[in-house]
């Protein structure tokens, strides 16, 4: 990504995300599953990581506590369950390996947000949600597709193998791990902005404001 002024914008290529894997199993798993309504009322993202998946983490969590925010949230959680992002065998995993229709419901961004604060920088599945997927574009985070057969696999390897290193090739659209290559999908406009490095359009806008301001002007229904 360059400025208008030929100058070269930080904002990293993404060809490609290596790490080890935690699977969440299930189709259709919405945004409010990812992060609960409640933790929406944050005035950042900041905080978020701790609190992804969090209902389905912790059994019996009662009501809003009020008081600190997300801490009260945090005082009031009873059990935890057994979901993978309790698992000590995925606590540094980085790629997260889902099914079908994956963060469908809300629109809202603090799903990806959350994702990536705790630690994701790419999800695998079967397919997702159109605006999640363009969520996680946003923040860098690849959603790579393959068939249903291939995620199985995938899921059951890493349950077994909790420390296989997954290789996410976006520009190549391949996973691959263990000796195995998984032929993967990567919807062509994202793959070319995170290759490219222009999936951060907030960056690319900051980097051009005259560029920004002249086409402001140029709009009828803006305040000149």
């Amino acid at each position: 990504m360059t400025r208008k002024d030929g100058d070269p914008v930080d904002v990293p290529a993404i060809e490609r995300v290596e790490g080890t894997g935690v699977p969440v199993r299930g189709n259709d798993i919405d945004t409010d599953q990812i992060i609960p309504a409640r933790f929406l009322k944050v005035l950042t993202f900041e905080g978020l990581g701790e609190f992804a998946f969090f209902d389905q983490r912790y059994e019996n969590t009662g009501p809003d506590a009020g008081g600190d925010g997300l801490a009260a949230e945090r005082e009031v959680a009873e059990q935890p369950t057994d979901h993978p992002f309790n698992d000590e065998r995925f606590r540094d995993a980085n790629v997260l390996v889902v099914n079908a229709n994956f963060g469908c419901g809300s629109s809202r961004e603090h799903a990806p947000q959350a994702l990536a604060r705790w630690g994701i920088d790419a999800i695998v599945g079967e397919s997702f949600a159109e605006i999640f997927a363009g969520n996680c574009l946003a923040l860098g985070i690849p959603t790579v597709t393959a068939d249903s057969e291939a995620i199985e696999a995938l899921q059951d390897h890493i349950d077994a193998n909790p420390d296989t290193e997954i290789t996410v090739d976006v520009a190549d659209e391949t996973v691959r791990y263990d000796g195995r290559e998984i032929d993967a999908a990567v919807d062509s406009a994202q793959r070319q902005s995170l290759v490219a490095g222009e999936w951060d359009t907030t960056a690319l806008l900051g980097a051009n404001p005259e560029a920004v301001a002249e086409t402001a002007a140029s709009l009828p229904y803006t305040d000149r």
